[in-house]
C-alpha cells in the first residue's frame, strides 16, 4: 500500500477519534469579543499547544501580546510552531484562528430555539442523520485547525514524514479585528521565525456552493461605521413630546437610507467610482464558475436576491464594493409595545471594500457625505460618524504553484470531475494582505467547508465528509 493510501485508510478508520478531537475544541467557549470569556479564550491556547507538542511538534511557543488596549485584560496567546528544517523541503505557513463569535439567545431565533436538540452551542452534536457536526466553531474556525491536527496525528502514528516544512500561527482575536497581530507579524520576520517560508495557506473561509471545493485568491476589505445621533438629555414620551422635537430615530433613519439603494448599489458619491467596470474577459471567469441563483436562495432560504443573473451576483459579493446596515444601538428592540422617543441612538454600519479601495479613502468619502445629508434634513439633533475600524482588499497570484499543488490536491481527493472554483470571497481576511506584503510570498486561502456551513448565525455546522476529506487535502 502506498504511503498516500496508508494515509487515506488511517483517516477513514479515526473518523470517530477526530469529531472527538473537534468536539474538545468546541466545548471551550473562546469568544474573543466578551471578556467574561477571556479566560476560555487563553485556555483555548494553551489547548492547542499541548496538543501541538503531542503530536510531534515540540517547537511550540505561546506568544503573549500584552493587555488588550484600553483594558487590563490579556490578549489571547498567539499559538506558534516550527516543524521540520529541511532545505530540500518547501516551508509553508499555516494560519488558523481559535476564537469564536458569540452565540445569540434571542428569544425568537437564538441558537436554543433554531437547535431544540441541542441547546448548547458549545457541545457539538455529531447529527448521523445528516452528517451535520452542529455547533459553534465548528466551520469558522475550529474544524479546520482540527484538520491540521489530524494531519499530524496520522503522520506521527504511521511513522511517515511530512512532504513539507509546516509553520503553525493559530491567533485568538481574529473574531475581534486582531488586535496585536499585525505588529507581532512583522517583529517575528525581523526576528527570523519566519525564515525560509515559501509560501502562506490560510484555511478560513467557504466553498462557493455546497457541491464543488474552491481556492480562493482574493478578500475584500471593510470599514465600519458609526452613526451617533443625540437629542433631549433623556428618552421622552411620544404622546408628550410627539411633533414638538427633532426625533434622532428620525434623522437615522432617513440618513441609513441615503446610503445605499435596494439593488445594493451605493450611493455615497465617489465610492463606486473608484472601482473600473469588468472587461468582457472577467465577464467570462465568472460565468464559468459552477453557481446558480438556487445556490444563493438554498443558502439564504429565501427569494431575496438581487439579480437573476449568476455572474452579475458573483461580482457582486467578490469585485463589487457593498454597504450593509447592521443595527441600531439605543432602539427598542424587545417584546412588547412602546412609545418612547429615544435621546441617544447609534447606528453601525459597514462597507466591504476592493481594491483601489482602502478604508483612507472610504472614510472622508462617507464622512462628508453624511454631514452633507444631515445638514440638509435642519435637524437640531448632533450628529457624528466614527469610523471603527477595517482592513484593506486582498488579490493574490492564482497562478502560483502554491495554487497549482492545491488544485491537485484537491482533484486528488474529490475526483477531477470536480475541478476546484477559483474564488474571491466576499468577506474581509486583513492578514493575507499583511501576510503577502510582510513575508513577500503567495497567500492562498483554502477553504474546507461548504457554502451552506453558517458561520456567525444561529445554526453553525460543518459536514463530517467535508472534515474528513479537508484532513485528506491538506496531508
Amino acid at each position: 500500500m502506498s504511503n498516500e493510501a496508508s494515509f487515506f485508510h488511517y483517516v477513514d478508520e479515526h473518523v470517530d477519534d477526530f469529531i472527538m478531537r473537534l468536539t474538545d475544541a468546541v466545548r471551550f467557549e473562546s469568544i474573543s469579543g466578551d471578556s467574561a470569556h477571556r479566560e476560555e479564550v487563553r485556555s483555548m491556547g494553551a489547548w492547542l499547544q499541548s496538543q501541538l507538542v503531542s503530536l510531534g511538534v515540540p517547537d511550540t511557543r505561546l506568544v503573549e501580546l500584552g493587555d488588550q488596549p484600553g483594558t487590563t485584560l490579556k490578549l489571547p496567546p498567539l499559538v506558534f510552531g516550527r516543524l521540520g528544517t529541511s532545505s530540500s523541503k518547501k516551508t509553508v505557513l499555516v494560519y488558523g484562528h481559535y476564537d469564536v463569535q458569540p452565540v445569540s439567545r434571542n428569544r425568537v431565533d437564538g441558537w436554543a430555539e433554531r437547535n431544540p436538540d441541542s441547546p448548547n452551542a458549545f457541545a457539538l452534536k455529531n447529527n448521523l442523520s445528516n452528517g451535520e457536526l452542529l455547533g459553534r466553531g465548528s466551520t469558522d474556525d475550529k474544524g479546520p485547525l482540527m484538520g491540521w491536527l489530524n494531519v499530524l496525528e496520522a503522520h506521527q502514528r504511521l511513522g511517515f514524514e511530512l512532504p513539507v516544512n509546516i509553520r503553525f500561527l493559530f491567533e485568538g482575536m481574529e473574531e475581534s479585528s486582531s488586535v496585536g497581530l499585525d505588529g507581532w507579524i512583522a517583529k517575528a520576520k525581523e526576528e527570523g521565525l519566519f525564515a525560509g517560508v515559501d509560501c502562506v495557506c490560510i484555511t478560513d473561509n467557504y466553498w462557493l456552493t455546497t457541491r464543488r471545493p474552491a481556492l480562493t485568491y482574493g478578500v475584500r476589505g471593510i470599514a465600519y461605521f458609526s452613526l451617533n445621533i443625540t437629542g433631549a438629555k433623556d428618552d421622552l414620551h411620544s404622546g408628550i413630546y410627539g411633533r414638538m422635537v427633532h426625533e434622532p430615530m428620525t434623522d437615522m433613519v432617513k440618513l441609513l437610507a441615503k446610503l445605499v439603494q435596494t439593488n445594493g448599489v451605493i450611493t455615497v458619491p465617489g465610492v463606486e467610482a473608484l472601482v473600473d467596470p469588468p472587461t468582457d474577459d472577467e465577464i467570462k471567469l465568472y460565468d464559468a464558475l459552477d453557481y446558480k441563483v438556487d445556490d444563493l436562495r438554498r443558502d439564504t432560504g429565501a427569494a431575496v436576491e438581487v439579480s437573476e443573473d449568476p455572474a452579475e451576483l458573483l461580482m457582486g459579493r467578490m469585485r463589487y464594493p457593498s454597504l450593509s446596515i447592521h443595527g441600531i444601538k439605543g432602539s427598542f428592540d424587545k417584546d412588547g409595545l412602546q412609545t418612547i422617543i429615544p435621546h441617544q441612538i447609534s447606528g453601525r454600519f459597514s462597507l466591504r471594500l476592493v481594491y483601489p479601495q482602502t478604508p483612507d479613502i472610504i472614510t472622508p468619502l462617507v464622512t462628508d457625505f453624511l454631514k452633507a445629508e444631515f445638514a440638509k434634513l435642519q435637524s437640531k439633533n448632533t450628529m457624528q460618524v466614527v469610523y471603527e475600524g477595517g482592513g484593506l482588499p486582498w488579490l493574490g497570484d492564482r497562478g502560483h504553484w502554491n495554487f497549482k499543488a492545491a488544485d491537485d490536491a484537491t482533484q486528488a481527493v474529490h475526483g477531477d470531475c470536480l475541478r476546484p472554483d477559483y474564488t474571491r470571497e466576499g468577506g474581509s481576511i486583513p492578514v493575507a494582505l499583511v501576510f503577502e506584503d510582510t513575508l513577500k510570498t503567495n497567500v492562498l486561502l483554502l477553504p474546507m467547508g461548504r457554502s451552506d456551513d453558517g458561520a456567525h448565525s444561529s445554526h453553525e455546522k460543518l459536514d463530517t465528509d467535508n472534515y474528513i476529506k479537508g484532513a485528506r487535502l491538506i496531508s
